[in-house]
């Protein structure tokens, strides 16, 4: 799998605005994810950043992730239909499993934005851990790459000093039938993967 790493990606506005935001305190082994979306009509869905702030973002780094999606998966690029950009903050102690992003994602990136160190984004070629490389973590570094079904194995976790704080930045498409198809796929497996990977995490929390 390929992966596209942008450093200095934000603007120091952005950057700062987003390393500051007030955000609720969480417990060193949580999770906090919020979820800010703009749609191909500029609709907006938000839930810590405001409207003017997601559209600024948009229109700032949307033709940058396209050209990124068209030089990791060209064939996705007719599929898009909004972006994401989620807040995450993760506590010190916490990891997410390893898992391959759904297929309603055509890019999937990341956006270091504090502290100064933690731990990156962890890519492997198998579920269980096969070949394991990280990503070093840095203020301002993108990690960008386009799933595959099955092959995109990947997880991140904090350092257990610091609490992590980054910018999930997504370019989405409801059109899953056709994401399997261009990559050769099963789709009748895959969207059944998909609908239960919700619950499939929440097992695999517990026993990874």
């Amino acid at each position: 799998m390929r992966i596209e790493i942008k450093d200095d990606f934000l603007n120091k506005e952005d950057l700062l605005e987003l390393s500051h935001l007030n955000l609720e305190k969480i417990k060193d082994d949580e999770v906090k994810v919020y979820h800010n979306k703009i749609f191909k009509n500029r609709g907006v869905e938000s839930e810590c950043l405001d409207e003017a702030t997601i559209k600024r973002l948009n229109d700032r780094y949307h033709s940058l992730a396209m050209q990124t999606l068209n030089l990791l998966y060209p064939e996705k690029c007719v599929l898009y239909d909004y972006s994401e950009f989620h807040i995450i903050y993760t506590g010190k102690n916490y990891k997410f499993p390893i898992h391959d992003d759904t297929p309603n994602k055509l890019l999937s990136g990341v956006i270091y934005l504090k502290p100064e160190k933690n731990v990156g984004t962890i890519f492997y070629r198998s579920r269980f851990g096969k070949d394991k490389k990280i990503i070093d973590w840095k203020v301002n570094r993108a990690v960008f790459f386009s799933r595959k079904e099955s092959e995109s194995w990947h997880s991140y976790e904090g350092d257990g000093i610091n609490n992590r704080l980054a910018l999930v930045y997504n370019l989405m498409t409801t059109r899953i039938r056709d994401v399997y198809k261009i990559e050769k796929k099963n789709y009748l497996l895959g969207y059944i993967r998909f609908k239960i990977n919700p619950y499939l995490f929440q097992y695999f929390k517990f026993t990874l």
